[in-house]
Parts: structure tokens; sequence; C-alpha cells
């Protein structure tokens, strides 16, 4: 660890989320010496269309980034799930050219998951999110590309970035709950502006099947790229436990 055994955890963040921030500075509260810090870039909605996708132009998310390298934070992660259809190799572009341009390691939610996923060998998925209907079945077929099939999915069909922060537990629950019934060997929460995080280690009890939530999946990969003990957090779900 650096500055003074501080460990800082740098978040790029859709500029209308308004889940993640207070999620992830809560799973880290009890960690010694830990702090998440958080820069902007525009995101307000969450389609196929030629505006929606330009708001991930590896640009403007470079220069938020940058700004996070002014706090000297140890790992710079984008919290966001936009390579769900995007594609993949986006994330693996921005990554390196944030450590490229700033000397810092750097992740996101959706290779974080990525990892899991391989780690633990889940062919079958579970996607829950709150997307339109063809963003979902793009996030289906990129995971279909990669040999994981999407065996069961809900989805809300939202646009607007901020309504999906507004969706209350028990819906969450439910949609969870009914993805389970067709015994995917994993689920996961695929959105960062849910408040699906905290709920992960109750849903895995009922269901007895592992959640992986995209705001943790993200902070799990982070804690590592730090050499933090992920077991830390591990009232957050199995992610957490697995410590290796």
């Amino acid at each position: 660890m650096t500055k003074n055994s501080r460990t800082l955890l740098g978040m790029l963040t859709p500029s209308s989320n308004t889940a993640l921030e207070p999620i992830t500075s809560a799973m880290v509260a009890g960690l010694p010496n830990v702090s998440v810090h958080f820069s902007r870039f525009r995101v307000t909605e969450i389609s196929l269309g030629s505006t929606a996708l330009g708001q991930f132009d590896l640009d403007k998310i470079l220069d938020a980034a940058k700004l996070l390298a002014d706090a000297e934070v140890d790992v710079i992660a984008w919290n966001g799930t936009s390579a769900g259809w995007l594609g993949f190799e986006t994330d693996e572009a921005l990554c390196r050219q944030i450590t490229e341009a700033t000397g810092i390691p750097a992740t996101t939610s959706v290779l974080a998951l990525n990892e899991i996923l391989e780690q633990t060998g889940v062919k079958e998925l579970g996607l829950v999110t709150p997307y339109l209907d063809d963003v979902q079945q793009r996030i289906i077929a990129n995971y279909a590309r990669r040999g994981i099939q999407c065996t069961a999915e809900r989805h809300l069909d939202l646009r607007k970035n901020f309504e999906f922060s507004e969706v209350d537990s028990d819906t969450l629950t439910r949609l969870v709950n009914e993805v389970a019934v067709q015994r995917p060997q994993a689920i996961t929460t695929f959105c960062t502006n849910l408040h699906a995080a905290p709920l992960a280690r109750a849903l895995e009890a009922q269901t007895g099947i592992p959640v992986y939530d995209t705001i943790s999946t993200v902070i799990w990969k982070s804690m590592k790229l730090a050499g933090l003990d992920t077991r830390a957090l591990s009232e957050w779900g199995q992610l957490f436990a697995r410590g290796e």
C-alpha cells in the first residue's frame, strides 16, 4: 500500500448513477485506511442509438480517468457495464489506455465478472438487468460468443439511467428468484445503478446460487489489484469469500 499505508480505489462513474457511490463507500467502510474516490462522465441513457453509444467513447472516459490519477489512486476501475453490449474488447482497450496514460492498473465491472465466471467454470448464466430488450439481447449474444449461455434472463425494459436506481429491492429479489428457477450456475445483476449488491448474500442463501453483482465484481478486482484480502468483505457475498 501507498500514501502512508492508505489504499485509494478510483472509480469511473456514469454521471446519472446514484447507486454505486453509496454502495461502494459502504462496502469499504470497515476496511482500515481504504477509501473510494469517484470521477464522473456523462451517461444518461442506455440504448443502442448512436447518441447513447457515443457516451462511451474512450476519449471521454480517459479524461475522467486522468482526473482520478491526480488523486494518486492505486487502481482505476470503470464501474459500468457498457462492454456488455459494446463488446468485451472495448473494456480491454480502455484498461490498456488508462494504464498507458496514467501508469495505474485498471479494471472494469464486466472484465471482473468475466474473470470470476472463468475461474469458477460458469457456462450457464442467469442475467438480470433493467435494460431494453435489444440491449439485453446484445449482452446475451456477447456472452454466447464467449461460450457462456444465458439460460435464464429478466429485464425491465428501461432506458433512462437514473430510473435504474429507483428499482426497489422487492423487484430485484423477484427477478433473481425467477431466474433461479432455471438453476443457472451463477446469476449476475448486470448494472451498476441497481441497489442489488446489498441483497446478494440473502439471495444466495435463498437460491443456493452465487449472485455476482457488477458493483461487487469491480470492488473485488480492485481490491485484488491493490493487494487487499477480499475475504474482509465476505458479508457481501460468495464472491468475496474466495480470497485467492
